[in-house]
């Protein structure tokens, strides 16, 4: 009698290494949307942070800060970050409010490093009045980046 060999084949072997090229082609798109996804939150997060700190200076001030640079409103507002996210995949822009009429402001998110190859959002925009939106010639719209 002779004994049964132990193992596996060669084609064994590579039908499990197209099985799992397979799935990995699928899940690594998903998995990448996701990682972007992560980002965008982290943008946005530094947008409401500032936000609500322009309310409390306000509060204590009278006016909204909004002359200087992102860099100098940063340290009065009392940013850990100065004019970055946590993570630098974000910068943040201030300017005054377009219509000006209630010395308002608008804080801008912009894409930065990895992030920049997000092709789905742009960079986000948030003003005094709590109007979350993209800014203009950016891809994305607010219902679908906001979230």
């Amino acid at each position: 009698m002779r004994k049964a060999e132990k193992g596996f084949t060669l084609i064994e072997l590579m039908i499990v290494v197209a099985v799992i090229a397979i799935l990995a082609a699928i899940a690594y798109p998903s998995y990448q949307e996701y990682v972007m996804r992560s980002r965008r939150v982290e943008g946005q997060s530094l947008l409401n942070d500032v936000a609500a700190r322009q309310e409390r200076w306000r509060a204590q001030n009278g006016e909204y800060l909004t002359n200087g640079t992102a860099s100098e409103i940063a340290t009065k507002l009392k940013l850990a970050q100065i004019e970055k996210s946590e993570n630098g995949y974000y910068t943040l822009g201030v300017t005054k409010a377009a219509d000006n009429s209630d010395g308002g402001y608008t804080l801008k998110a912009t894409r930065s490093g990895v992030q920049a190859n997000d092709r789905k959002c742009g960079d986000f925009t948030l003003n005094a009045t709590g109007k979350k939106d993209m800014v203009a010639g950016t891809p994305g719209t607010a219902a679908l980046c906001w979230r």
